[in-house]
């Protein structure tokens, strides 16, 4: 299926300013009529190869010094070498495409031990400070995220399908923390959250020539954990 999907997706490349070919929507329509059609109409996995050629499109043309706001799809389709309809199968506009690229180059979110409301605000603060890693030593995130900043309809984007559930999850550890009386139940649960995650935005994001040693989660966490605390 997929290299069906990659050859055709190659010819509706060579049409791309007027539309895609017909051998590319047959392909994806999995065959005229009969058990293939079906199978379509319910849905296919993606093709791995046709999402990593328009992975590499986009990153190549940022990397050539292209801005973020100039990068269309129409430019990535031509580059990568698939026709446009593609694309939109997989990602509804330009914003959610740069999406997914970004987690793709990005350190994944962190699998949370689940043994204490502790170990967890370390894993989650570590997730942070490898992020910030990331981005120190990749021109590409670099790049994005100083663009992002002008181009408010990919930040909203990004802001509400990653950054939004991150925070959602720390402030979910949060409210355990309180339930089982590691935090002060009277304290701000948004607040608290702040305090934990704000030192490592400080660090990794704000002052770019912070030191991010191995142990900084653990020393954040740790000392916001003595000061919220419940009172004897």
């Amino acid at each position: 299926m997929a290299g069906g999907e990659v050859r055709a997706d190659v010819a509706g490349g060579a049409s791309d300013a007027g539309g895609v070919s017909g051998t590319e929507v047959a392909s994806d329509a999995g065959g005229a009529g009969g058990a293939g059609g079906c199978a379509a109409r319910r849905g296919r996995p993606r093709s791995e190869a046709a999402e990593q050629a328009i992975f590499e499109a986009a990153i190549g043309l940022l990397e050539s010094g292209m801005p973020l706001a100039e990068v269309s799809i129409e430019k990535i389709a031509r580059t990568a070498g698939v026709g446009k309809a593609t694309i939109y199968r997989r990602w509804p506009g330009k914003e959610e495409l740069f999406v997914d690229l970004l987690r793709s180059v990005e350190a994944p979110d962190p699998v949370l031990p689940g043994v204490s409301v502790r170990d967890d605000l370390v894993a989650l603060m570590e997730s942070i400070r490898r992020r910030g890693l990331a981005k120190r030593n990749s021109a590409l995130l670099h790049n994005v995220f100083s663009q992002m900043q002008q181009y408010p309809k990919l930040w909203d984007t990004y802001h509400h399908t990653v950054i939004e559930p991150r925070r959602r999850l720390g402030l979910d550890l949060v409210l355990r923390g309180m339930e089982l009386g590691e935090i002060r139940s009277d304290l701000d649960a948004e607040l608290v959250n702040d305090l934990f995650t704000g030192p490592m935005i400080l660090r990794t994001t704000i002052r770019p020539g912070a030191t991010l040693d191995d142990d900084l989660a653990e020393r954040v966490v740790d000392a916001i954990l003595e000061g919220v605390r419940p009172r004897d």
